[in-house]
């Protein structure tokens, strides 16, 4: 594992994130996802309910962290958008309705950011620098069209522990894209979505069997002095129960007093600033393939 130094002498770095989804989710699964009022209101909870119980917790711990939303989200949620931005936290770029890039051209691709990126200069007040793609799927194209708009970090692969740094084919030492691993033992779809619509019915977990495979993770990481981050929802993990669960466990880490919790922007910044100053930060290089293999 590539070792990272992190600021003021902590032994790893942690954060909880945040995909607002809301329910764009089901208007992108099904055409007539708008007439289905039971799926939408489970994702409207996220920011409508959720949201505000999440940031009061940040507040009050003291923390600043990261949430990630579609553009379409930022223009139908502005309070929760609100909410986030007043507490100080980091607003990343989801796409624009959770599409799923796999399905979509390089020239669609680019329009769903740019569409995206518009919102947030009419909504947010600025552009991004971190973008996290919805399900995770980045195509051959995504490094690039990330790159050519200045984001400065990506998080949706899966390639190391720690953060590394992804090199597209129009990169150079110095336009590197920061990846920030994400991992499915650290997502909150395998132990909490059922969703009939767009595919997960998974058997839901109660709260505290749900997230102990995260703190599990957690203990690994702060062994290793690595680092550790969650990707929730807010209409999941958001819930009462469940936030309780991980506020009690928050607090309990924090009082540790040697976890450097961070928005993933800060993250980022920090791990450039490590590679400028020489440390072993692992290159990728990326598209890891350009043609189907037999």
């Amino acid at each position: 594992m590539s070792r990272i130094t992190w600021p003021n002498g902590a032994r790893c770095a942690a954060a909880i994130t945040f995909d607002m989804d809301a329910d764009s989710l089901i208007h992108i699964a099904a055409e007539d996802g708008w007439r289905r009022a039971y799926p939408v209101s489970m994702g409207r909870y996220g920011p409508t309910v959720a949201i505000p119980r999440i940031v009061e917790t940040y507040r009050r711990l003291g923390l600043k962290q990261s949430f990630f939303i579609p553009g379409w989200c930022l223009e139908t949620y502005r309070q929760a958008v609100e909410t986030i931005l007043e507490g100080g936290h980091e607003i990343g770029c989801h796409g624009w309705i959770h599409e799923n890039p796999l399905n979509r051209s390089r020239e669609q691709q680019a329009g769903d950011l740019d569409r995206s990126l518009d919102a947030f200069d009419r909504i947010v007040g600025h552009r991004p620098s971190g973008y996290r793609a919805p399900v995770y799927q980045v195509t051959e194209h995504t490094v690039d069209l990330l790159l050519e708009r200045e984001f400065i970090y990506e998080s949706s692969m899966m390639a190391d522990d720690v953060p590394y740094l992804i090199r597209a084919p129009n990169g150079n030492s110095g336009g590197d894209l920061v990846e920030i691993p994400p991992h499915w033992g650290n997502d909150d779809w395998p132990p909490f979505a059922h969703y009939e619509e767009i595919g997960y019915m998974m058997p839901v977990r109660g709260p505290s069997e749900g997230l102990a495979p995260f703190f599990e993770e957690f203990e690994a990481a702060y062994e290793a002095g690595g680092f550790w981050m969650a990707v929730v929802h807010p209409f999941l993990t958001g819930r009462l129960a469940r936030w309780r669960v991980m506020e009690r466990w928050l607090e309990g880490v924090l009082e540790r007093g040697d976890v450097w919790f961070a928005t993933l922007d800060e993250i980022a910044r920090h791990v450039l600033a490590e590679r400028d100053r020489g440390a072993d930060i692992r290159i990728e290089q990326f598209p890891y393939y350009t043609e189907r293999q037999q």
